[in-house]
């Protein structure tokens, strides 16, 4: 896919979504996690943290998976290995996701071929606060 395309996909993914279910999300103010959620919460977006270990984050509920979600997720970011990115893939079909958005450093070409074929719009290796920052601030 060219680059440009792939960002225009990118900047209309921005613009149309409003709530991202962030995979990995810590409490810890340190982790890349945080900062990058706490910035999408401040550009307007919902952040559901998903944690098993944590019970609120930037002052959301925390749900152990996506699954418990009860509404519409636009977005799922991954802060997740590389290895455990298939489960999240496949729960992420499961609750209809728009997006399936995996960080810098977390590249996993079989799960991003599976979310693409059940629908499921990729972006892989890049950061979702830099390629906002890019097109809005």
């Amino acid at each position: 896919m060219p680059t440009e395309t792939k960002k225009d996909q990118i900047g209309q993914l921005l613009e149309t979504s409003r709530t991202i279910a962030v995979v990995g999300l810590s409490s810890q103010k340190m982790r890349p996690s945080y900062g990058v959620s706490e910035y999408m919460q401040g550009a307007g977006y919902k952040i559901i943290p998903v944690n098993p270990n944590e019970k609120e984050v930037l002052g959301e509920r925390a749900v152990s998976r996506l699954e418990d979600i009860r509404e519409k997720v636009d977005i799922v970011d991954v802060f997740r290995r590389p290895e455990f990115v298939p489960e999240v893939v496949e729960s992420a079909i499961k609750i209809g996701a728009k997006c399936v958005w995996m960080q810098e450093g977390v590249v996993n070409e079989e799960a991003a071929k599976r979310a693409r074929e059940a629908g499921i719009f990729v972006v892989m290796d890049l950061c979702i606060l830099k390629e906002h920052a890019k097109r809005f601030r």
